[in-house]
């Protein structure tokens, strides 16, 4: 039987996957259908707890099916509304996303993280003034993220870091409609799987060992678009996540993390500016389980604890997150 010690080097070692695995908390969140799974970092290597030299890389599936429509704090009943509407009312978007994250540590204080996220994006609605339903389904690259880190403040045993980064914009925003009145009509902007512009990464983190049993974290990421594309610029957005693991079992680290997520409201002729921008809040708990000592799993859900959304928005009742991470 391992001691504390010894059990809390393999929870640092393999603790699940890398810094920008929370970059993908950055995904291109949907105009009026806020996405979920965007708040969640499954790496306390993306606080900098543990990390070390080398190369590691990270494959994250997310799944969650967005089919609640909401209002401000509230559900709305579609059951409610008379067709046709004097608006867009959206009926469902599944979301099954998978993301690489490749990860180089030249040195124990720096770090640079490549990400690349692909989108499988089903999306069902009933356009203003119809009753027929039209129905879109892409399948693409989202936008490239490159995110450095520093973290040589503090000591050993509790660190301060600074995350900076670039989104850039690889992912497509032509998709179209594949049926109904809409059919061959772009998509709304913001559920694209790019946004078309260029976005500046900022982050601060905070880790710290509680006791021998007990580390926490706490992190803020914002994102700031630099430019507008194609008369469309997304909303600025804050996220911010602490959370608690104990790391004294031999393989398995459980985890517990809140996340929130605030976000402006989309700007431009081609933005869904008035059922734009929300705010979001999260309970994470998952788990992480060291395979050997170069391969971990890992395994998270995400619920809604706190919903507040502008104009009308379909948000998911939970989100599950699964992956794999390997260290070279």
């Amino acid at each position: 039987m391992p001691t504390k010690c010894s059990a809390r080097g393999v929870a640092v070692r393999l603790a699940a996957p890398v810094l920008a695995v929370a970059a993908v908390a950055f995904a291109p969140l949907a105009a009026a259908c806020s996405s979920c799974g965007c708040t969640l970092s499954t790496d306390w290597s993306a606080q900098g707890y543990g990390a070390g030299q080398g190369f590691t890389m990270d494959l994250r599936f997310d799944y969650f099916d967005q089919d609640q429509l909401r209002s401000g704090r509230h559900r709305v009943d579609r059951g409610g509304i008379a067709l046709p509407a004097g608006q867009e009312i959206q009926l469902r978007t599944i979301n099954r996303n998978t993301t690489l994250t490749l990860d180089y540590s030249p040195r124990p204080e720096w770090g640079l993280t490549f990400v690349l996220p692909y989108f499988d994006r089903y999306h069902s609605t009933v356009p203003a003034g119809e009753t027929d339903v039209s129905q879109s389904h892409s399948k693409s690259i989202g936008d490239l993220r490159l995110i450095g880190r520093y973290q040589g403040f503090g000591d050993g045993h509790s660190n301060v870091g600074v995350q900076v980064g670039l989104k850039f914009p690889t992912g497509s925003f032509g998709e179209r409609f594949s049926s109904g009145t809409e059919a061959g009509e772009i998509i709304d902007r913001g559920l694209q799987p790019g946004t078309g512009t260029t976005d500046l990464l900022l982050g601060i983190y905070h880790h710290q060992a509680l006791d021998r049993d007990w580390d926490y974290f706490g992190q803020a990421m914002l994102q700031l678009p630099l430019n507008m594309r194609d008369q469309f610029r997304p909303g600025a957005g804050l996220n911010l996540s602490t959370g608690v693991r104990y790391a004294s079992f031999e393989r398995v680290v459980p985890h517990v993390q809140i996340n929130a997520r605030i976000e402006a409201r989309e700007s431009g002729s081609n933005s869904d500016r008035p059922n734009s921008g929300a705010t979001l809040v999260y309970l994470s708990p998952g788990a992480s389980f060291a395979v050997s000592k170069r391969l971990s799993v890992y395994g998270f859900g995400q619920v809604p604890i706190y919903q507040r959304v502008n104009g009308l928005a379909l948000e998911p009742r939970y989100s599950v997150s699964v992956g794999l991470r390997y260290a070279m």
